[in-house]
C-alpha cells in the first residue's frame, strides 16, 4: 500500500476509491476484514466501513453454530 495510508491519515477522494477497489478485490479472493486491516495498518471498522461503503456483500462470521 501506498505512503499515503500512514496510520491515523486520512483517506479521501480517489485515494480512498482506490483503496476500495483493491480491498474489496482482495476480500472477494478470500482475504478477511481482519487480514486487510493488519495488511494496511487501518482498523478493522475502518475497512468494515469502506468495504460497505464499497457495495460489498459481506460473508457471515465463520466457526461452529450452537443449537439450542
Amino acid at each position: 500500500m501506498s505512503e499515503a495510508l500512514r496510520k491515523g491519515t486520512r483517506v479521501s477522494g480517489a485515494d480512498r476509491s482506490e483503496l476500495a477497489a483493491q480491498l474489496r478485490r482482495r476480500y472477494d479472493e478470500g482475504e478477511s476484514i481482519r487480514g486487510l486491516a493488519a495488511a494496511t495498518g487501518r482498523s478493522y471498522g475502518f475497512v468494515h466501513r469502506l468495504l460497505s461503503e464499497a457495495g460489498v456483500e459481506l460473508r457471515g462470521r465463520g466457526g461452529a453454530t450452537r443449537k439450542a
